[in-house]
């Protein structure tokens, strides 16, 4: 499903050369459930935004689904972004001043998704969280970990294949953090992929393979 070959990203700050990314190399196959594990500063939000099209390498080459991403149009790599990836960030990324079911339904609305049918799959998306009693409430009125389930049914309504979840955990306590978790566990029970990237070894351990990264550099972490 992924592969990256000798991928590189390399930013330029104060006139200094910073890889992100150094000739990562890995393969993840449609099903697993990967943990991506490194400290700050170790290019896993790279990583990731370059795996979820939302940005792309400097050198190497990526395949998805096996093209080269390259050779998909920008049409193509919206619509990849917008109906085969869930993404879920540590932030929760929620518009403020909307509901959860209204934030939840927006990727729908993108979609043309029909009326009657989105507002069916977003009550579906929610209760499958256990938030469908909150869905009028804004992100304001809702705890971390609640914020964070929206997220989940936000990522879930599009039915994506993969899910694509940046420190998903990393605002929230332990007991609320293994809340979060069994959805992940749920999600890849029913086929989903799933890339979660950490720097919690607790969390990462959960996951079926664990890949290292630091200083822009990946290797398979063996049991």
């Amino acid at each position: 499903m992924i592969t990256f070959r000798d991928v590189s990203k390399i930013y330029h700050i104060g006139g200094e050369e910073v890889r992100a990314l150094d000739h990562a190399s890995m393969q993840i196959e449609q099903g697993e459930f990967v943990g991506i594990i490194g400290p700050s500063g170790s290019g896993k939000s790279t990583l990731m935004n370059i795996m979820g099209c939302l940005d792309v390498a400097d050198e190497g080459e990526y395949i998805l689904d096996g093209q080269p991403i390259e050779h998909y149009s920008e049409r193509e790599l919206a619509k990849i972004r917008n109906h085969k990836i869930g993404f879920i960030f540590q932030n929760f990324n929620l518009i403020q001043k909307m509901s959860a079911e209204e934030n939840v339904e927006l990727p729908l609305i993108y979609q043309g998704v029909p009326a009657p049918e989105r507002k069916r799959r977003v009550k579906e998306a929610l209760d499958h969280v256990a938030l469908g009693k909150r869905r009028t409430h804004r992100p304001t009125e809702l705890s971390g970990g609640q914020q964070q389930r929206v997220a989940i049914a936000r990522a879930i309504v599009t039915r994506p294949s993969l899910f694509l979840a940046d420190e998903p955990t990393g605002n929230l306590d332990s007991k609320t953090g293994e809340e979060i978790m069994r959805l992940f566990h749920e999600l890849h029970d029913q086929g989903n992929t799933i890339v979660l990237i950490t720097h919690d070894e607790g969390v990462a351990l959960q996951a079926e393979r664990r890949i290292a990264i630091f200083d822009g550099h990946v290797r398979e972490v063996m049991e």
